[in-house]
């Protein structure tokens, strides 16, 4: 134990000598970092198929949607068996977001009334994008497990429930941008720059 405590002060006497042995602003010798390697050595590229399977999104415009047509009768029981217990038996009820409802006048009053519904038929700005959330999220328990034609069912449904659409009417990629809906206007897009402030 003696000899331990010893080592230990030679050590802190020498290191003090060391100092003190330096000319004033001297550069002190560092610790050389270690080099990071050019690669962890784990992981892979993507495959152009894994990519693709990503690059789904829809933009405004309609930009991205696939092949394939619905209609609402033939999302109603697909939304039955796949929506309904999250948003209720006509969209309505919750217990998660409302989606069915429009505010009388297509008024948009969310600035002044917060409580107002924020649904597909009343807040929602483009059709298409309803097709890209759908697509992409939902249902919550498997996202990305509907097809595309389920997909375009489901969006005609809800649509259509919102008064939108007529009921009978078929959507695809050629019609589905041209839905116009309540809120599109209400919308502006961010024309700001990014400016560095003086």
């Amino acid at each position: 134990m003696t000899r331990l405590l010893c080592a230990a002060g030679a050590c802190a006497l020498t290191a003090t000598v060391m100092s003190a042995a330096q000319p004033p602003g001297a550069a002190r010798p560092s610790a050389q970092a270690p080099k990071e390697p050019a690669t962890f050595g784990i992981g892979r590229p993507a495959t152009p198929e894994e990519i693709a399977s990503r690059d789904i999104d829809v933009g405004p415009d309609g930009v991205g949607l696939p092949p394939g047509r619905g209609t609402a009768a033939d999302g109603a029981p697909i939304y039955a068996a796949r929506c309904a217990g999250c948003h209720g038996k006509t969209g309505k009820e919750g217990p998660n977001d409302t989606l069915v409802g429009r505010i009388p006048g297509d008024a948009f009053t969310f600035a002044r009334d917060p409580k107002a519904p924020k649904t597909i038929g009343s807040y929602w700005p483009y059709a298409t994008t309803v097709f890209d959330y759908i697509r992409r999220a939902m249902p919550p328990d498997k996202p990305g497990s509907l097809k595309d034609d389920e997909v375009y069912d489901l969006t005609a449904y809800l649509l259509a429930q919102n008064e939108l659409i007529p009921a009978d009417a078929v959507i695809d990629a050629s019609s589905l941008p041209k839905v116009k809906m309540p809120a599109r206007d209400k919308f502006k897009p961010d024309t700001r720059t990014d400016q560095k402030k003086k």
